[in-house]
């Protein structure tokens, strides 16, 4: 019988062990010598000669469990056949070190992991991310060297400079590096293990990044300043300054808000629906819009220049967003230097804490934060979508300056704001 495993399966068994698929194939989890769990897959065949052998596939963390089905099944093939795939790889790594022109250096390895990989990323930041920290530390280092000659030694001296100042950049480095190694480990370029490894290799050398790296958190206004803040914002006449209203009235990250689309808008049922794919947690959120939120949609469409498919449209670049930029630009020339876009998401969060009485929950689901527990997790089913509702109806209230229900007052309804609060260019 074949397929006896799961993905799930897969993932959450620690035990140390052979865990048979089917067909050869078997999940081997051993424990290392600092306790932590490797997983890697094996396929065990019958040679030509009658020998059973066992062939190594690759780690869990690079080849997937269809992967390893695949790559048994391509075995069992071969040795059919009467090729023995442990012995035709070894001439094939043989043969990739015996001829340069054969070889693949670093950055080559790098280039064709990126490109095999970029249709599965959430965007091109992403991709251009991979690609800027690789060329401005890596590529200067070993870009041009074999991949099968990367070492630790070489992997530190790219991540030694910049660890202890710009250790989170460096860590996504270090993952980044790991992966290109294991990659090329796959495709049969390289041999030995991984020297961008964290655990058991690169801990050794480097302190954790808890003892070096304080968490900054993003500048936020006090709550009790926000009615004289966005009194100030709104009288702008910028579609600029209405994105970053719209972005407060709703407790968006700035991203969330810049690159929105209309067709994410249902005016009429009054909801903003973010696809998983805009949402850092990967969770489709659903956003009830207030009227004043409804005001600034309909001046961002009567603004629009080339009708293209965001939201807040660039009036300068012919089908693309605001600048991600403009919310910084903004408070400077407010005078704020000293305050981030992302910062007014705490102001929500305090002012839904100190002076209303809706539940935790609520306001962490405005925010889209992901529920730290996995039991509440897995029981949690909606998404508090009309307590929302009210909630965002009474922080517009605030922001705008109307009188709003207080922590006293469970009710929290408040009244409807004047409609000259929002001053909006007709």
């Amino acid at each position: 019988m074949r397929n006896r495993l799961t993905a799930k399966f897969v993932e959450k068994v620690s035990d140390p062990g052979y865990y048979a698929d089917g067909g050869g194939l078997f999940l081997q989890v051993q424990t290392k010598k600092d306790r932590s769990t490797a997983k890697s897959w094996v396929v065990r065949y019958r040679a030509s000669t009658g020998r059973t052998r066992e062939m190594g596939l690759g780690s869990l963390d690079v080849v997937t469990l269809a992967d390893a089905r695949s790559r048994a099944a391509d075995a069992r093939r071969k040795a059919a056949n009467g090729t023995d795939p442990i012995d035709e790889r070894k001439g094939i790594r043989a043969s990739l070190q015996s001829e340069p022109s054969r070889r693949m250096t670093f950055k080559e390895c790098a280039e064709a992991y990126i490109e095999a990989h970029k249709t599965s990323w959430k965007n091109d930041k992403h991709r251009a991310q991979w690609s800027s920290t690789l060329s401005n530390y890596a590529y200067p280092q070993f870009g041009d060297r074999s991949v099968a000659e990367v070492d630790q030694a070489a992997v530190l001296r790219v991540l030694d400079p910049i660890w202890p100042t710009k250790t989170e950049t460096a860590n996504r480095l270090r993952g980044r590096i790991e992966v290109i190694l294991d990659w090329a480990k796959v495709r049969g370029y390289r041999d030995g293990e991984n020297p961008a490894r964290w655990k058991g290799h690169l801990d050794k050398a480097l302190p954790a990044r808890a003892r070096i790296k304080r968490i900054a958190h993003h500048a936020a206004l006090a709550y009790t300043e926000l009615p004289a803040f966005m009194n100030e914002l709104v009288s702008i006449d910028t579609i600029g300054a209405k994105a970053f209203a719209f972005c407060i009235l709703n407790a968006t990250r700035t991203s969330e808000t810049l690159l929105a689309e209309t067709r994410e808008f249902d005016l009429e049922k009054k909801i903003w629906t973010i696809p998983p794919v805009r949402m850092k947690a990967g969770k489709e959120h659903r956003i009830p819009l207030t009227d004043a939120s409804l005001e600034i949609l309909a001046y961002a469409m009567k603004k629009k220049v080339f009708r293209s498919g965001f939201m807040f449209e660039s009036s300068a670049r012919e089908g693309e967003p605001l600048s991600n930029m403009t919310f910084l630009m903004m408070l400077r020339r407010m005078g704020r230097e000293d305050l981030t876009g992302h910062g007014f998401r705490s102001t929500f969060r305090d002012w839904a804490a100190e002076t209303t009485a809706y539940p935790r929950e609520v306001a962490e689901a405005a925010l889209a934060h992901a529920i730290g527990d996995k039991v509440e997790a897995a029981y949690r089913r909606g998404d508090l979508f009309e307590k929302r509702r009210s909630l965002m109806e009474d922080w517009s209230r605030f922001a705008l300056g109307a009188s709003v229900a207080t922590k006293n007052e469970p009710d929290a309804r408040g009244s409807e704001p004047p409609a000259a609060l929002l001053p909006i260019s007709r």
